[in-house]
């Protein structure tokens, strides 16, 4: 069933598991921190279009990559190689969530549409969460400027992929290669596609059951071992 969200109680999230088949779990609400970060916590996302209301998700199953699946495709690997992109993080949040809300959004079913999901109040609240620590880009630069990037939420070990885009070819691939192997590095668990997409699954990801899901982000939360992965400087 589709819940509605009390927007006096930005904590109040219904269980995941009663979401309709094709992942949708409950309708209304807002986007302020509070709420957002408390979604995540409980592997619930935002995705609507223009002159949608607000829609909060949890699919069955779920997209991820897991330390002990990373792999970085070989015709990356040449790419990096020959690479002339220089891959920051947080320099240039802004830029990256603009570039990522000129890229069509996907449908249901995995294919694209006109348009796109991140809407003006989508993009300002996500700027707040980097304002605030949580939300996180890296980008890819060139001698003409931001070739491409992506941009994610960061909590406890996990981090929760959001959307990527590239101007220069071959630009998102290399930043996201690069940034994936520093996450594990640091002490990453976790790293949640959301859906499946042909590029992500050439990275190792695969689709867990959503309860697994859940039991694997629980633990990369839990506060004995849980501090913030911070966001990682490429060399």
């Amino acid at each position: 069933m589709i819940h509605c969200l009390d927007p006096a109680n930005p904590c109040a999230f219904p269980d995941p598991g009663t979401a309709e088949p094709e992942g949708l779990l409950a309708v209304g609400g807002d986007l302020s921190p509070e709420r957002l970060l408390t979604a995540y916590s409980r592997g619930i996302f935002p995705w609507y279009g223009p002159g949608d209301p607000l829609l909060w998700w949890s699919p069955d199953p779920r997209c991820v990559i897991l330390p002990e699946d990373f792999r970085v495709p070989r015709t990356v690997r040449r790419e990096i190689r020959a690479s002339p992109f220089t891959i920051t993080v947080d320099q240039a949040f802004s830029e990256v969530i603009a570039g990522c809300a000129g890229v069509p959004r996907r449908d249901r079913d995995g294919g694209t549409s006109t348009g796109t999901w991140i809407v003006e109040e989508m993009r300002a609240a996500y700027i707040r969460l980097h304002e605030l620590g949580f939300a996180h880009s890296v980008e890819a630069w060139d001698e003409h400027g931001l070739a491409g990037g992506l941009y994610g939420v960061s909590l406890g070990r996990a981090f929760f992929g959001e959307s990527m885009f590239h101007i220069r070819p071959n630009a998102s691939k290399i930043a996201l290669a690069t940034f994936l192997s520093g996450l594990w590095e640091q002490g990453c668990e976790l790293v949640d596609c959301q859906m499946e997409t042909p590029h992500i699954l050439r990275y190792g990801a695969r689709n867990l059951p959503r309860d697994a899901f859940l039991r694997c982000l629980a633990h990369a939360l839990e506060p004995a071992h849980a501090a913030d992965v911070a966001p990682v400087q490429p060399v």
